[in-house]
């Protein structure tokens, strides 16, 4: 599954990439992630619980982080497998920071591979829906750990946790309006 995401964090791009050069500091604004080990050269291992509707999936692993800070890009590589569950997801994520009037722009280029019982939620386009909201908690936490007036300010901004039954309603919803829309788009244009 493809997922592209173009994000605008309204901060000057040094500050932006030193953030995204901070892994560790990075991923406590990922929700739903923890790192558990730095294990040297770009090689770190954690986990990522993400409730799919009814379903929770923990997926320990490692992925593999490399970047390029003159051409402001990097890659995480990762794989992970939800013991409980059986599922597994391997990821390859690419992500470029460009220079703006108003800040920095963000695109993140992702590949996701499912398996198992966590591979039905892809088919649906509900994980499409749910990651545009994850993303979107993610700029918020970056946007708010960017504007902390100290280092201890800054180290103390997180995100959330996954709220899985109100993230699967709201992208629930969002995909019924989209229905909507095309249905009412097609029956007003048909009299047209």
């Amino acid at each position: 599954m493809k997922i592209i995401e173009i994000i605008e964090v309204s901060r000057p791009i040094d500050q932006v990439w030193a953030l995204f050069d901070d892994v560790p500091d990075l991923a406590t604004c990922l929700p739903g992630a923890e790192l558990t080990e730095d294990k040297g050269g770009g090689i770190y291992a954690g986990s990522v619980s993400v409730k799919l509707g009814p379903m929770t999936a923990t997926f320990e692993g490692q992925a593999t982080v490399t970047s390029d800070a003159a051409a402001r890009t990097g890659e995480v590589a990762g794989k992970g497998v939800d013991k409980r569950g059986g599922s597994q997801a391997q990821m390859r994520v690419h992500y470029f920071l460009e220079e703006m009037a108003s800040g920095t722009r963000v695109t993140v280029d992702a590949d996701v591979m499912l398996a198992g019982a966590a591979a039905q939620f892809g088919r649906t386009g509900l994980i499409q829906e749910m990651s545009k909201r994850l993303i979107g908690e993610f700029v918020d936490c970056v946007e708010a750990k960017l504007a902390a007036p100290t280092a201890e300010a800054a180290a103390e901004v997180s995100a959330g946790e996954v709220k899985g039954v109100s993230l699967f309603f709201a992208s629930a919803w969002a995909t019924i309006v989209r229905f909507i829309r095309r249905l009412f788009g097609r029956t007003s244009g048909d009299n047209t």
